[in-house]
């Protein structure tokens, strides 16, 4: 077993509401994903350590189209 992001791997769903104006925010993935053009293929291991997270968090960039707000959201791995 490996400890792997539900979000990531669509296990689950996460609602987040704006602060700015309550509107769903979209799931734009880990923010790792926006280092640079390859990070979205590098290993786990390799972000994770990037991010400013414990190996066991995958920090989640929601966005608002509405307000354009965006928010960091800690989302904790499972072993799968």
């Amino acid at each position: 077993m490996e400890l792997v992001c539900p979000l990531c791997n669509g296990l689950t769903k996460y609602l987040c509401r704006c602060e700015k104006c309550e509107s769903v925010m979209v799931d734009k993935g880990p923010i790792t994903d926006f280092l640079d053009e390859y990070s979205p293929y590098l290993p786990i291991e390799l972000t994770s350590k990037v991010d400013g997270a414990s190996s066991n968090i995958c920090v989640h960039l929601f966005y608002c189209e509405k307000c354009r707000n965006d928010k960091r959201v800690k989302i904790e791995r499972i072993k799968f």
